[in-house]
């Protein structure tokens, strides 16, 4: 658990390091270069990104609480919108219109719906962890970008239904691999 919980500080850090301390940022980046900043910052995270996943299924589950077997459904259903909303992040599109931070509300949904599904203690640290880690990001982006200029969208709605359907094949596979990644099967 001690690994685990070192791999999701590292990710919380690494994510709220632009938005909490952003002049820091300004000045690493002027330093070393946007280029070899976006690199770091790429690789720090496939390889934390492993680290959670490896941690994970190292970890033993302990039994915290039993999910409502009522909740499975529409909880499943929130992970779903919770990977619309993550694509939705990619793409000029109306929901942009109503969330400010659709990749983050995408990552948001997606924990509670896993707090929904799972009452082990590694899935309430990791999705504990990583919920509160999209509301403090949201949160300190907002203040560090100040007032919400809502983006104009285009109009017609293929981009609308092309971004539905890319979060769905993205849920799929995150489906079909979800084992690979967490030792749990979902098919």
């Amino acid at each position: 658990m001690t690994m685990l919980t070192l791999a999701l500080v590292i990710w919380i850090a690494a994510h709220l390091y632009p938005s909490v301390a952003p002049a820091s940022r300004q000045q690493l980046i002027v330093r070393i270069g946007n280029n070899a900043y976006q690199g770091i910052f790429s690789i720090l995270l496939i390889v934390d990104l492993m680290l959670i996943v490896l941690s994970w299924r190292k970890t033993d589950p302990v039994h915290l609480y039993t999910p409502v077997v009522e909740l499975r459904h529409p909880a499943l259903l929130l992970v779903v919108i919770g990977f619309i909303l993550m694509v939705a992040a990619s793409f000029p599109t109306r929901i942009k219109q109503v969330i400010r931070h659709p990749q983050l509300t995408g990552v948001l949904i997606w924990a509670v719906a896993h707090l929904l599904l799972n009452g082990d203690s590694r899935s309430v640290l990791v999705f504990t962890a990583m919920g509160t880690w999209t509301a403090v990001s949201m949160l300190t982006i907002n203040r560090r970008d100040g007032t919400w200029l809502k983006p104009v969208v285009p109009t017609g709605w293929a981009r609308e239904v092309v971004m539905v359907v890319v979060g769905l094949i993205v849920a799929a596979v995150a489906v079909r691999f979800h084992y690979y990644l967490s030792g749990v099967a979902l098919i």
